[in-house]
């Protein structure tokens, strides 16, 4: 049981960084969505210029999983012949996983409140949409994407067994 230790440990960061960027996105796009609905129900014609105020914090669920993806394919769980990896280098791994779980949790929920905030701000002034609707609420990705960045650095530089 012991010798499967390393391994569950670099597993549940896989999933950690799964489900905490999981999180973060689908808040995210529920706090944008609700009002983006709000606002449709009244201007429908403004669909197109509210949709992606809506969609932006779904990049934070998709980075957590590519990292999970990474971490996988580093341990070859893809293709069936895993790697053994001690205990001390699944800590390294599940620690590796944190920061895009974390900023991603933490930046997919600010990022859905940001555009729920252009899109109300939308309704009333179409032409800022993009302007700043949809630039205040990009400018919490540059967070996620660090987050994502450090952990697929770190990810990689670590050494585990052929």
């Amino acid at each position: 049981m012991l010798e499967h230790l390393g391994l569950t440990y670099a597993l549940a960061g896989a999933a950690v960084s799964t489900f905490l960027a999981g999180i973060g996105s689908a808040t995210g796009l529920c706090i944008a969505g609700k009002a983006a609905d709000g606002v449709l129900s009244e201007k429908p014609e403004r669909y197109g210029s509210l949709m992606l105020m809506v969609l932006l914090p779904s990049t934070q669920g998709i980075y957590g999983f590519v990292i999970a993806l990474f971490v996988m394919i580093k341990l070859q769980i893809i293709g069936g012949n895993t790697t053994a990896v001690t205990a001390m280098q699944g800590l390294e791994i599940f620690a590796a996983c944190l920061p895009v779980a974390v900023s991603c949790w933490i930046s997919g929920i600010q990022q859905g409140k940001a555009g729920a905030a252009g899109i109300l701000m939308t309704a009333k002034k179409p032409e800022m949409a993009v302007k700043a609707g949809v630039l205040f609420a990009a400018m919490i990705e540059f967070y996620a994407i660090l987050g994502f960045l450090v952990s697929l650095l770190l990810i990689l530089g670590i050494k585990v067994a052929a």
